[in-house]
């Protein structure tokens, strides 16, 4: 569900674990972040069979049993005042995966989960009123104009779709933070999961009506789905019970790194060191401005 990044809901933090607890905690994360962008690009080396809205389809199914078992939805029980949330996050759901793994088959992992990580980036630093988070602003702005640069190889509308991506990212921050006050625990969320594999029931009858596919793409792309929605979300529930809110976030921001990396060693698509640049800056704007939004915090309070 993370698309290829943080998709899901974040459950509630607890008080501070012992040294051991936090360095499992920290391992998780890293676990977590490398079967997320492994996920994805598992799930692209099914694109010649299903292409990308057959390989969403199916990792929609997956996020949806998932999220149902763990959350256990009543969509009885919601009145229009809860659903009415829950039906815009299942489209916004449906429409960040599609748009992001179509990103991912033109321009590949890592340029296209780094323009989508611009999401949740924007929504922090318009959060914050700190000068620096203005300079931070800047920063990866840079890093977006470099990647974004006219050039005769440019792929303008995968770039379009990656941006999509990270527009849906910050709808389902903010839907998810809806749905979270009006729901318990993680109800809203699975419903959400359920009613788009629902709406993507149709694709996949389509897809494999016309063109049965192959039992090792239909495998890649379950794969993609217990890689990047399943692992994540379990090692998320275990992850932020014993490290801070703030290292948790802090590590999340490396995901656009982790994802170039896996592009290249798992896909084979290498990056050019303007690339890497432009990556870096966005990487480097979210750290400092979560390492200083953490140490505003203590003196505010």
């Amino acid at each position: 569900m993370r698309a290829a990044s943080a998709h899901r809901p974040a459950p509630v933090v607890s008080a501070p674990k012992p040294e051991g607890a936090r360095l499992a905690g920290v391992a998780t994360m890293v676990g977590s972040g490398l079967s997320n962008q492994i996920g994805a690009a598992t799930g692209s080396l099914a694109f010649p069979v299903l292409g990308p809205l057959g390989v969403v389809a199916v990792r929609q199914y997956v996020a949806a049993v998932v999220l149902i078992a763990v959350a256990r939805p009543r969509p009885r029980t919601f009145t229009w005042r809860q659903w009415w949330p829950v039906l815009l996050l299942a489209l916004v759901f449906g429409t960040m995966n599609l748009s992001l793994y179509s990103a991912i088959d033109r321009i590949g992992l890592g340029l296209a989960v780094t323009l989508e990580f611009l999401g949740p980036l924007t929504i922090a630093l318009a959060a914050s009123r700190r000068r620096a988070d203005a300079c931070w602003a800047v920063v990866a702005a840079a890093g977006v104009v470099t990647l974004m640069r006219p050039r005769p190889s440019a792929d303008y509308l995968g770039m379009g779709l990656a941006v999509l991506a990270a527009v849906c990212w910050a709808s389902y921050i903010l839907l998810n933070r809806t749905v979270g006050r009006r729901i318990p625990g993680a109800q809203g969320s699975a419903a959400a999961a359920g009613l788009s594999a629902l709406m993507f029931l149709p694709v996949g009858i389509v897809l494999a009506v016309r063109q049965p596919p192959t039992a090792a793409a239909v495998g890649c792309a379950v794969a993609a789905g217990v890689l990047s929605s399943a692992v994540p979300y379990l090692a998320d529930l275990f992850t932020l019970r014993r490290v801070p809110a703030q290292a948790f976030g802090l590590f999340m921001s490396v995901n656009p790194v982790l994802a170039a990396l896996v592009g290249w060693i798992v896909l084979g698509q290498r990056l050019g060191w303007i690339e890497w640049a432009g990556i870096g800056a966005v990487v480097v704007a979210n750290a400092l401005s979560i390492m200083g939004r953490a140490k505003a915090e203590p003196a505010g309070r």
